[in-house]
């Protein structure tokens, strides 16, 4: 499974850094094929179940997949999803500042204002049902931020974060948050062999012993990153515990309540750390830090994540809906190589 997973891993990094060599065209139209196979799945399954989000006036949207329900832009907030609750079971998931929730925007040692959440923005109802959000670019905020927020299946949410640059961005940062209810004391995160985990690739719960904000980076480069000083600017700064580097940016939230489990993951090159206060600490918390790389004036960067809510799941199986993840970006990649 793993050394699986390590390969697809490196696969796909191969893909994005290199543009599709033509040495891996043809993987990729093999992965195509399976893609298609997939949205195929997709709209027969969205025939079936609603997979959309729908308006409710102007700035707020619904969503009910029959497993899933909730809101976006509750309010015209823009915080996230929120009052999401599981449908068979009836719990509440979100905590008080939502979930896929953009908080913290940083560039090198620079931090823009309290938190994307308070900006002036802008949504609407795409075609396909998923919903857009944008920040436009200001004098206090030299760029534009958009997002989109599209169901991709029962228990799934994509989420696209797109950042186009007005001036260069150093070391730009994206943090983003989901906030749950007390029900999810428990975190986790997927990492490289380390003594807690028996020196093989596993889920390393995040014990209070560890720390009490703790930052699991994806490599040794990225800590000039973490520690630049940006984490050190009012309001509310934070000391990182370091933690072993992810094997893959993936994380969860547990509750013994019906046995539930939040996954959120991201690409390898679109996720440089995730992060999340130690189990049982109030935040009930997690975060994934996107981007991480220099974005150069007039150029747009594009970071991808993904949630999903499931019950009575192994980790090796969180490792295969993390597997099909990469899958699904490896064929949109093909196919967008082929226009």
């Amino acid at each position: 499974m793993t050394l699986g997973l390590h390969h697809m891993l490196n696969k796909y990094v191969s893909i994005r850094a290199k543009n599709i060599f033509s040495a891996t065209v043809l993987i990729c139209m093999a992965m195509f094929v399976i893609g298609l196979a997939f949205n195929l799945g997709v709209r027969a399954e969205s025939r079936s179940v609603k997979l959309t989000f729908t308006s409710k006036g102007k700035n707020e949207y619904l969503f009910d997949t029959g497993v899933l329900r909730g809101k976006l832009r509750k309010d015209g907030r823009t915080l996230g999803l929120s009052s999401v609750v599981h449908v068979p079971s009836g719990v509440k998931l979100d905590g008080r500042f939502g979930i896929f929730s953009y908080y913290r925007i940083f560039t090198a040692n620079k931090r823009y204002g309290h938190a994307a959440w308070d900006w002036p923005s802008v949504s609407k109802l795409l075609p396909d049902g998923a919903v857009q959000i944008v920040w436009p670019a200001d004098r206090d905020h030299p760029f534009e931020m958009t997002a989109i927020y599209r169901l991709t299946g029962q228990t799934t949410l994509d989420l696209e974060t797109t950042v186009k640059a007005q001036k260069d961005l150093h070391q730009f940062e994206v943090f983003l948050a989901s906030y749950f209810l007390e029900t999810f004391p428990m975190s986790c995160v997927y990492v490289g062999g380390n003594p807690e985990t028996e020196g093989k690739p596993g889920f390393l719960i995040a014990k209070k012993s560890f720390g009490d904000w703790q930052m699991f980076p994806k490599d040794e480069q990225v800590l000039q990153i973490i520690q630049d000083g940006r984490w050190q600017k009012e309001p509310n700064p934070v000391k990182w515990a370091i933690m072993p580097y992810m094997a893959a940016p993936v994380g969860v939230r547990r509750s013994a309540v019906a046995n539930l489990k939040v996954v959120l993951m991201a690409p390898p090159n679109d996720c440089f750390a995730v992060s999340t206060p130690y189990e049982g600490e109030s935040h009930c918390s997690l975060y994934l830090s996107l981007f991480g790389r220099d974005v150069q004036a007039g150029e747009t960067a594009k970071s991808r994540s993904r949630l999903v809510v499931t019950t009575d799941i192994s980790n090796d199986r969180i490792l295969d809906l993390y597997q099909k993840y990469i899958k699904e970006l490896l064929s949109l990649a093909a196919s967008d190589a082929d226009q």
